[in-house]
């Protein structure tokens, strides 16, 4: 989240806290498969293989358990094959991971692994023609690689605090994931300190995703961090602000109001449209203005803050002001404000005119 220092802010580091660190240790390739029930049921014929040691080639399990610092390769059929691979491999375009296309299929390779590349590997072909491509879905491939390293138990995080907004109308994850998949992972509260359970119903531990709030509520606000434990000493995780969000999802809900409308000949005025919004979700802002073909210069200034509403309520205040110096007659009219989203678009009006 741009423009909010406090997400990244470093602190002393803690015993047992994890950190990005590279992996340079050599370790003979050990492999485990691990059963998971996704892999029951009709579904469409993967087209991911994994290159073994000597040549040899095995389809991939959903999940697979390797040692931090071995090496990976994966490939997929067909001739124009489309990758995804966890985030933290494009944070500095990581020479570790290679992608190539040969003739007939698709090649990942990842060299010296580490624990911060647990996550999904998945690809899939695509069907192109004159209108362009896209994915078919009868050919994918996917498999969740976990990269053990008994000294990083939680996969590593590039800060030491993070912001997990709660939505009253969604699920919410705190991604306290980890490296080795039979870890017992427990959720605690630091304020009262106590353990949050996992019912199995409100509250939920996925070993892919970390641990998923059902129905968020207003009272799970504040900050959590995960332990998790692994044949040795316990670790804890990252900690996790949780800011409950009290607007709802959708287009933006705007309002635009003038600092006067009714202006003199040569006097100044300004528009101000203002948009109340979930935290994370950004709004962008374009305006239409009588002086527009004209090329009437004005002053257009966009900014956003957050807003603790109480009670872990927190809220997104978007604002975008149009400035009008010197009034002239080709500048009365409808001055126009839309505020756009990821989930739609709101246009709202004022009128100006002169005295």
């Amino acid at each position: 989240m741009h423009g909010q220092a406090s997400a990244k802010a470093k602190r002393p580091k803690e015993p047992a806290e994890n950190k990005i660190k590279p992996a340079s240790k050599k370790i003979k390739p050990k492999i485990t498969k691990l059963k998971d029930s996704s892999e029951s049921g009709t579904k469409a014929q993967s087209i991911m293989i994994q290159v073994m040691d000597k040549g040899r080639f095995q389809k991939p399990a959903a999940m697979l358990n390797m040692i931090a610092g071995q090496s990976m390769e994966l490939r997929c059929k067909g001739e124009k094959i489309m990758w995804t691979y966890p985030a933290y491999l494009d944070t500095f375009k990581d020479t570790r991971l290679s992608i190539k296309q040969q003739d007939r299929y698709g090649q990942l390779i990842l060299t010296n692994s580490s624990a911060a590349d647990t996550g999904e590997f998945s690809c899939w072909a695509q069907v192109c023609d004159s209108y362009g491509c896209k994915k078919d879905e009868s050919k994918s491939g996917s498999t969740y690689v976990f990269f053990t390293d008994k000294g990083e138990l939680f996969v590593p995080s590039s800060s030491y605090f993070e912001i997990v907004y709660l939505h009253p109308d969604r699920p919410t994850i705190i991604p306290c994931r980890v490296t080795v998949p039979t870890a017992k992972v427990t959720l605690h509260r630091e304020f009262p300190a106590e353990e949050v359970k996992a019912d199995g119903d409100n509250v939920m531990y996925d070993v892919k995703k970390g641990f998923i709030y059902q129905h968020p509520l207003p009272s799970q606000s504040g900050v959590v961090y995960c332990r998790a434990e692994a044949r040795g000493a316990p670790q804890i995780s990252i900690k996790y602000q949780l800011l409950y969000v009290e607007v709802p999802s959708g287009p933006p809900s705007a309002t635009i109001t003038a600092s006067a409308n009714k202006v003199q000949s040569g006097g100044d005025f300004s528009i101000y449209c203002t948009v109340l919004g979930e935290p994370d979700v950004e709004v962008e802002f374009t305006w239409i203005y009588p002086g527009q073909e004209y090329q009437r210069p004005v002053t257009i200034q966009d900014s956003w803050r957050l807003v603790n509403r109480g009670i872990g309520h927190t809220t997104r205040i978007s604002k975008s002001i149009i400035s009008v110096e010197d009034f002239e007659t080709i500048d009365a009219g409808n001055y126009i404000c839309r505020a756009q989203n990821l989930r739609g678009q709101t246009t709202l009006s004022t009128r100006v005119d002169r005295y």
